[in-house]
């Protein structure tokens, strides 16, 4: 499973990199004003040195809801660095794009998926990631974990190459979960993932080694 970290900030990056596991970042207008950056130039500039810090890959994500727009979006987002992903939204017009993209070599993540029907067409468009938001439908009373064991299972049947990039991952079960479901990737923030590293057992178990070490050792 590739570990992703969902957020804008340089620091955060950094920090997630520094540990080991990181394996790229995914990014969005909100994230981009959360961290104050404004500006056309300014925003790709920002998604470049996200880049330069992260040896995979980076989405960046399309503002048009148009064809056009969107094309000529991606194409500019695409042409920023070679590990830029073009993230497209799942709407009728967003699965044309990704079906354009994927003609032409361009990768891309197909966002806002909250259905295995939505899932299947964008496979079947050619996305190289989809990213059902499992999150959002836990908050909705709806079953986010088995939207990723659908999606999982469809994929597998048909042998689409389309990762299954579990999104808005709110807690360290999530991540777990989406592990043994077999999702590609999890994006999540910083705190998910070093959530990993805790345990009360862990944290025992060190204390008594030190204390039975001072003892020896004064």
């Amino acid at each position: 499973m590739k570990f992703f970290i969902d957020t804008a900030n340089l620091a955060e990056i950094r920090e997630a990199h520094e540990l080991g596991v990181l394996d790229g970042v995914t990014t969005n207008p909100s994230l981009m004003a959360k961290e104050g950056i404004q500006g056309k130039n300014n925003i790709l500039a920002h998604y470049v040195a996200i880049c330069d810090i992260v040896d995979g890959d980076v989405s960046a994500e399309v503002i048009a809801t148009d064809y056009a727009g969107m094309i000529r979006e991606g194409e500019e987002l695409a042409e920023l660095h070679p590990n830029i992903v073009v993230k497209i939204p799942m709407i009728r017009e967003g699965i044309r794009a990704i079906k354009y993209f994927a003609d032409r070599d361009i990768r891309t993540n197909c966002t806002l998926v909250f259905s295995a029907g939505q899932a299947l067409l964008a496979a079947k468009a050619g996305a190289s990631y989809v990213s059902p938001f499992i999150g959002r439908l836990d908050d909705a009373s709806t079953d986010g974990l088995l939207l990723i064991e659908q999606i999982v299972d469809i994929y597998q049947n048909y042998a689409f190459d389309t990762e299954v990039l579990a999104a808005s991952i709110r807690h360290t079960m999530h991540l777990v979960k989406c592990a043994e479901l077999g999702a590609d990737v999890v994006t999540c923030p910083l705190n998910v993932i070093t959530g990993l590293l805790k345990h009360p057992l862990t944290d025992i178990g060190l204390e008594k080694f030190l204390a039975d070490y001072k003892k020896v050792n004064g």
